[in-house]
């Protein structure tokens, strides 16, 4: 089946699409970037995206492309011609084309927009979280800003090449406090030792993650234990249970941190109970 990409307006096939060699993105990566799940060939958890999507270009200084609703068009229409069900939508928006300089071009130039959609087994995945993942810890290297969804993303893909080379999921950022941050590509989740659920809060520096949003929402209403309090790698191997969220990997288990085996080996009641009630809310709410 052809793919296709939009670029700057345009809809192209994905094997041809491209952007100018001048592109602030490709050149100093300068740029935002979101990612949407898709169920029922629908937008998750819209809103959020949409508002750290301005909030991330405001905060560089980045114009909005396009309003609100006109960008959801495009994306659904992204979603409609690679005929996607089930799957995940990629926006980058770049300051744009302009001669290489640090400083922003004067005067401002359009901003580049990217958008491209592709399907996900979603059986696959499910028998993935079924089985549980492991994580690695690595130090934390990254700018000050991870609050913005920067495609500066080089030490989150180091961070995720060296799980993968140990044969692990996900890699946790842990901070000069010897406590995790968050994922290379996702937020960071434990159910400690008392049955208390606990994420890094907001204020550190860690990506406001939708998915996570979401999932709080899912775990107060449904009346659980809930502390944005930080976690040490040690706290995470002692854990009854652990696992991740983002957009790609919705609420996945973790049954191995840095080697340690947690509990009995497999994903914990908490996690796939929360997968399940997150997927469900997700897909109800989905635009």
């Amino acid at each position: 089946m052809s793919r296709f990409a939009y670029v700057n307006g345009q809809f192209v096939r994905h094997g041809e699409a491209a952007v100018h060699i001048e592109d602030r993105g490709y050149q100093l990566a300068d740029g935002v970037y979101e990612v949407w799940a898709v169920f029922d060939g629908k937008l998750a958890d819209a809103e959020g995206h949409f508002a750290r999507l301005w909030r991330s270009l405001d905060e560089l200084r980045i114009a909005h492309p396009m309003s609100e609703a006109s960008l959801t068009l495009v994306l659904r229409e992204a979603v409609r011609r690679n005929k996607v069900r089930e799957g995940l939508v990629y926006l980058q928006v770049t300051r744009g084309v302009a001669r290489r300089d640090h400083a922003f071009p004067n005067p401002a130039v359009p901003p580049s927009v990217v958008i491209t959609a592709k399907s996900v087994d979603r059986a696959a995945t499910n028998a993935k979280a079924e089985k549980g993942g492991s994580v690695i810890s690595v130090p934390e290297n990254r700018w000050a800003r991870c609050d913005i969804k920067s495609i500066g993303l080089l030490p989150n893909a180091l961070a995720k090449q060296a799980a993968r080379e140990r044969g692990a999921v996900e890699a946790w950022f842990i901070d000069d406090m010897g406590l995790v941050t968050e994922g290379a590509s996702s937020n960071a989740w434990i159910v400690d030792a008392e049955g208390m659920l606990r994420t890094r809060d907001t204020n550190a520096n860690i990506l406001r993650g939708v998915t996570r949003s979401t999932l709080l929402e899912v775990i107060r209403e449904a009346g659980l234990p809930i502390s944005e309090k930080p976690f040490t790698i040690a706290e995470a191997q002692a854990a009854r249970e652990a696992f991740i969220t983002g957009a790609g990997s919705l609420v996945t288990p973790i049954v191995q941190v840095d080697g340690v085996k947690l509990g009995d080996g497999k994903p914990g009641p908490v996690a796939m109970k929360l997968r399940g009630a997150y997927i469900a809310r997700a897909r109800e709410k989905a635009v």
